[in-house]
């Protein structure tokens, strides 16, 4: 009997949602591990009030692995809802108040977690990065007008929607205990997937807790590297897909390598580039067509699970592997058996 290949996603908000929908279509042993730092809207007005984790981009996650049918179906449109008005309530998403409340009643987050999967049906898990909250600080510079000023801000939001450019990126607590299932999680996986989303604000981050660092280093599973369609305004405003690579390695702890670095064919001007930063993390550039054509910013579920399959069948196993690129001719001119052979 084939054993069920175990598959972990780290991120958070939009870009982890729409890594969770590909992994679905690859295997049902999925286990989201989610960063922790929101303080916006509605998870940072209840992380304010009640200090407990943001519960929003755990929700998005929970509700990406929610059954299709039945109660799990009806239960992921109830979490989803946002409620309307002026009052107190406005602007609450449903599952972001069940979340506090019940992680109230339990006192443990991974609990309250596997509670609420039983609840939607989720047949993997969904982890906290952290059990705390944490918070994100950056160096930015430009902030004053001058590019070589450095001024050190607070807060995902700030981060996220800096108009300066973001230097580097740290967690206070600077030296967070991770998730302690988190960190299992990564290390009994076939496959890790980071990205894509917010860089600095949701992917980085879990390179930044140390032991979950530390597993995600030594994990025996093949590790892709997703990258967003383009940039982010505020966050990473004006970089090539070449930088996110390289500010990645800036950000990650020695021995960290990826098998594979995975970018929509359309946003590689210049396919040798991005294939020498992948080398630099250990692995090679895979270029495919994974962008939703209704939204220039979101990925394809169903087409960045047919990348996945690719890169699967095409990758070794072997750390460190490297090989040519395929640039966007070879990609474009890919016809025949190899194509037939594709999952």
């Amino acid at each position: 009997m084939t054993r069920v290949l175990k598959a972990v996603a780290l991120g958070g908000g939009h870009g982890l949602y729409a890594t969770l929908l590909a992994l679905r279509a690859i295997t049902e042993d999925v286990t989201a591990v989610v960063t922790v730092a929101d303080d916006g809207g509605s998870s940072g007005r209840l992380r304010r009030e009640l200090g407990v984790l943001p519960p929003g981009d755990l929700r998005m996650a929970l509700t990406a692995l929610a059954a299709d049918e039945g109660g799990g179906a009806r239960w992921r449109q109830v979490f989803q809802h946002r409620f309307g008005g002026t009052g107190a309530l406005a602007g609450h998403a449903v599952g972001n108040l069940v979340m506090a409340g019940l992680l109230e009643v339990l006192g443990d987050p991974v609990a309250m977690l596997d509670e609420v999967c039983g609840l939607l049906g989720v047949t993997g898990r969904v982890l906290p990065m952290t059990a705390e909250p944490l918070d994100i600080e950056a160096d930015v510079a430009g902030l004053d007008g001058d590019p070589g000023t450095l001024r050190r801000i607070r807060g995902q939001v700030a981060v996220a929607t800096t108009p300066g450019r973001v230097h580097r990126v740290w967690l206070r607590p600077e030296r967070p205990q991770a998730c302690a299932e988190a960190v299992c999680a990564v290390g009994e996986a076939d496959l890790v997937v980071l990205g894509p989303g917010s860089w600095f604000t949701s992917v980085l981050p879990h390179l930044l807790v140390p032991d979950l660092a530390t597993a995600l280093a030594t994990a025996v599973a093949r590790r892709i590297l997703v990258l967003n369609l383009v940039p982010q305004p505020g966050e990473t405003a004006g970089f090539s897909p070449e930088q996110h690579v390289t500010v990645l390695c800036d950000h990650a702890p020695p021995g960290f390598t990826v098998h594979a670095v995975l970018a929509d064919v359309s946003t590689v001007p210049v396919p040798a580039q991005l294939h020498r930063c992948a080398v630099a993390l250990g692995g090679r550039a895979y270029l495919d067509r994974v962008a939703d054509g209704r939204f220039t910013d979101r990925h394809d579920p169903v087409a960045l699970a047919a990348a996945l399959r690719r890169i699967l069948v095409d990758e070794p196993g072997d750390r460190g592997h490297s090989s040519r690129p395929r640039d966007r001719d070879e990609w474009s001119n890919l016809q025949g058996e190899e194509k037939r052979q594709w999952p």
